[in-house]
């Protein structure tokens, strides 16, 4: 099975922490040259030099903030300009907790842009070298959401689905290119965003942090949390040569959670 990554380009982004940093360390040890794409500066260098180029690799990293998606669009359009992009993960931190009921208008807005219009910058920035290299991989990070609604995140399910629907539409349009699009469904993961959530349903509903991870662990038959490699490794499966022909596919890592095909 070719899972060799030697040779190729991948900007992952929200690389500094979580789930995207782990992707970024799955990526870099199949061989692939990393581009790290965060807002923090600070963090970003940390992560660089954590990064393993054992393989000839010549890491680097550009800052962008996804809430500002111009400045999203001109620092990737600049990074393509300078060399092929193969590989693309798609991350950002979720939108807050909350009914959806509740929720203003520019609640929705804001995450919008920051999920979809800047993931919509990105592949358009990549997608020409992928096209005349001849290989692509486009990786949405998103959520088990779009499988199920999840309670208490009402802005997020809402935009989860549509970047679901966005990347399948793509990966009609792409799939003639030798470009696979497809999205990682990530259930709960030992991440910030988990414990920023399990904190929000502890002080609204007055349980211990304790029972309210517990509650959560419960819901998993694996019968425990995932550790951020383990998606990571789905990431850098579809990533690969190997998954040239899985395309358009919303893939669930969570313990089997998800109560739906």
């Amino acid at each position: 099975m070719d899972l060799s990554l030697i040779g190729k380009n991948a900007v992952v982004c929200g690389s500094t922490q979580g789930i995207g940093k782990a992707a970024a360390f799955e990526l870099a040890m199949l061989g692939a040259t990393i581009t790290l794409l965060a807002r923090d500066e600070a963090k970003l260098k940390s992560t660089l030099g954590e990064l393993s180029a054992a393989q000839g690799q010549k890491h680097n990293f550009v800052v962008a903030d996804f809430n500002f998606p111009d400045q999203v669009r001109e620092t990737v359009n600049k990074l393509a300009s300078t060399k092929d992009i193969h590989i693309l993960i798609n991350n950002t931190g979720g939108p807050p907790a909350g009914q959806a009921m509740e929720a203003k208008p520019e609640d929705f807005l804001r995450a919008i842009s920051a999920h979809l219009i800047c993931s919509q910058h990105l592949v358009q920035a990549c997608a020409g070298a992928m096209k005349k290299n001849k290989y692509g991989r486009i990786i949405n990070i998103i959520s088990t959401s779009v499988k199920i609604p999840i309670k208490g995140l009402g802005v997020s399910n809402t935009v989860r689905g549509a970047m679901a629907s966005w990347a399948k539409t793509l990966s009609l349009e792409l799939a003639p290119y030798g470009i696979t699009v497809n999205n990682v469904l990530p259930g709960s993961t030992k991440t910030g965003r988990i414990e920023a959530l399990i904190q929000t349903r502890s002080q609204q509903s007055g349980k211990t942090e304790a029972q309210i991870r517990r509650e959560m662990i419960d819901e998993i038959p694996a019968g425990r949390m995932a550790e951020p490699g383990e998606v990571a490794a789905a990431i850098a499966f579809l990533a690969s040569p190997a998954a040239g022909y899985i395309n358009g596919v919303s893939l669930p890592v969570d313990g089997g959670r998800t109560g739906s095909l």
